[in-house]
C-alpha cells in the first residue's frame, strides 16, 4: 500500500508542478527534475528504484507511437537527409568520442569505454519538445528533431549491446555487427508494417465504436513492441512504423469526432508519462549518490561535465557540418537537394543545443549487469551509472535552460505548431 501511495503522490506532485512552471514561466521537465532530487533526499522517502524493463515496457512504446502518428510526413521525407544523419552516424560518432574519454581520462578499457559512450548517445527528443513547447519553434524544426528521435534510440540500444558483449568476453567483427544492424532495423520495419497493417484491418472494421477502436491504438504499441522484441528485432523501429502507418490511415478514413477522442485521450496520456519521466529521473540522483564513495563524486561529476561538454561539441560539428554539405549539393544540383532540406545558422543552433540526453539513457545504465559471466562484477559500473545520470542532468538543466532563450534569440522562422 505504500508503494501505491507513493505513485499517487508523485503524480499529484507532477500535475501540481507542471501547473506551476506555466505561471514563473520555467520549463516545466527542469521544475520536475528538481522536485524529484528534493523528494529523492528527503531521509523518510522510500527508495523508488527505476526499472529499466518499466522504461522500455511502459514508457517507451507510447511516447514513440505518439510522436509517430504526429509528424508530418511530407516534412519528415524532405528532411530525411538530416534525419538520417543525426539518427544513426552522429550516434556512433558521440559514442566514440565519449570512449575515448572513458579511455584517456577516466581509464576505462576500450569495451568499457564504449558502453559508457553507447549509453549517452541518442538524444531525447521528449525533454527538447518539452521544453520548447509555446516557443514557436519551426515545423521544420520540430520534425527533424522528432524525426531523430524515432530512430537513434535504436542506433544506440545496438551499440550498447555490442558493447556490453565486448565487455563481457563476446568477440567484435564489425561485418557482423553491421549485418546484425540491418536485420534489426529491418526485422522491425517489417514487423511494424505488419501489425499495422493488421490493426488498420480492424480499425476499418470496428470505427463505428469509438470506445474499441481507440483501445485498439492504445494497447497496440505495446503489443508490436513485445511482438519485435521476443523475435530480437527493433521494438523501436517496429512501434514507428506501426505509428507511421495508423497515422496515415487515421487522415484518410477516421471521422473527425474519432480523432478529437482519440487526441484527448493520447494528450492525457502523454503529459502523465512525460512527467513521471522528469520526476523520476531527478529521483534516482540521491538514489545513485549512495553506490559513489563521497570523495569521488566531486571528479566524476567533472568527467560528467566534460563528457558532456564533448558531446555538445560532436553534435554542433555534425550539424553544421551537414548544413555545409547540403548547401553545397544545392548549388551543385537543385534536384537532388531541395531549397526546403537547407538549414540556416538559426535552426542548425537550435538543433544542436536540443541534443538532451534523458530517460533512455538513464533506463540503459541502471540495466547494466552487476556481474560477468564469469561472477565478477562489471567494471567500472557505479561510476558509469553516476557519470551517466549526471551527464542526463547536465544537459537537461544546463541547456534546458538556456534553450528558449536561443530559440528566441536564433529560431526566426517561426512554423505551425504541430498537430495530432
Amino acid at each position: 500500500m505504500e508503494n501505491y501511495a507513493i505513485v499517487l503522490f508523485i503524480l499529484a506532485l507532477m500535475i501540481v508542478l507542471s501547473s506551476l512552471a506555466d505561471r514563473i514561466k520555467l520549463p516545466y521537465p527542469i521544475l520536475l527534475i528538481t522536485a524529484g532530487i528534493t523528494i529523492g533526499f528527503i531521509p523518510s522517502m522510500p527508495q523508488v528504484q527505476l526499472d529499466p524493463e518499466i522504461v522500455f515496457l511502459i514508457f517507451l512504446p507510447p511516447l514513440l507511437y505518439d510522436a509517430a502518428f504526429n509528424i508530418s510526413f511530407k516534412e519528415f521525407r524532405t528532411n530525411i537527409n538530416t534525419i538520417t544523419t543525426l539518427a544513426i552516424p552522429l550516434v556512433f560518432m558521440t559514442a566514440s568520442a565519449i570512449a575515448v574519454v572513458g579511455h584517456y581520462l577516466i581509464g576505462m578499457s576500450w569495451p568499457v569505454s564504449f558502453v559508457l559512450g553507447a549509453i549517452l548517445s541518442a538524444t531525447d527528443a521528449v525533454a527538447a519538445m518539452s521544453i520548447t513547447k509555446g516557443l514557436g519553434l519551426s515545423h521544420k524544426t520540430n520534425t527533424i528533431l522528432e524525426g531523430e528521435s524515432l530512430v537513434n534510440d535504436a542506433s544506440a540500444l545496438v551499440a550498447y549491446r555490442f558493447a556490453v558483449a565486448a565487455v563481457t568476453g563476446t568477440s567484435f567483427v564489425i561485418w557482423k555487427a553491421s549485418l546484425t544492424f540491418l536485420i534489426l532495423l529491418g526485422g522491425g520495419f517489417l514487423v511494424g508494417l505488419l501489425v499495422g497493417r493488421l490493426l488498420g484491418f480492424i480499425l476499418l472494421r470496428v470505427q463505428h465504436n469509438a470506445l474499441v477502436t481507440i483501445s485498439f491504438m492504445l494497447l497496440m504499441p505495446f503489443v508490436t513492441y513485445l511482438i519485435a522484441e521476443e523475435l530480437h528485432v527493433s521494438g523501436v523501429i517496429a512501434v514507428v512504423v506501426l505509428g507511421l502507418s495508423i497515422a496515415h490511415l487515421s487522415r484518410k478514413v477516421f471521422p473527425e469526432n474519432l480523432k478529437a477522442e482519440s487526441r484527448t485521450i493520447w494528450d492525457i496520456i502523454i503529459f502523465m508519462l512525460n512527467g513521471l519521466i522528469f520526476i523520476l529521473i531527478g529521483l534516482e540522483l540521491p538514489y545513485v549518490l549512495r553506490s559513489i564513495e563521497n570523495a569521488d563524486i566531486g571528479l566524476y561529476s567533472l568527467y560528467a561535465l566534460i563528457i558532456t561538454l564533448v558531446a555538445l561539441g560532436i553534435r554542433m560539428a555534425r550539424v553544421f557540418l551537414q548544413k555545409i554539405n547540403l548547401q553545397k549539393g544545392f548549388q551543385k544540383d537543385s534536384r537532388k537537394i531541395k531549397e526546403e532540406e537547407l538549414l540556416d545558422f538559426g535552426n542548425s543552433l537550435i538543433i544542436s543545443w536540443s541534443g538532451m540526453r534523458g530517460i533512455v539513457s538513464l533506463a540503459i545504465a541502471i540495466g547494466l549487469p552487476e556481474n560477468l559471466a564469469d561472477g565478477s562484477p562489471f567494471p567500472h559500473r557505479h561510476a558509469i551509472i553516476f557519470i551517466s545520470v549526471m551527464v542526463v542532468l547536465f544537459t537537461l538543466v544546463g541547456q534546458g535552460l538556456s534553450l528558449p532563450w536561443i530559440i528566441k534569440k536564433f529560431g526566426h522562422h517561426p512554423g505551425p505548431q504541430r498537430k495530432r
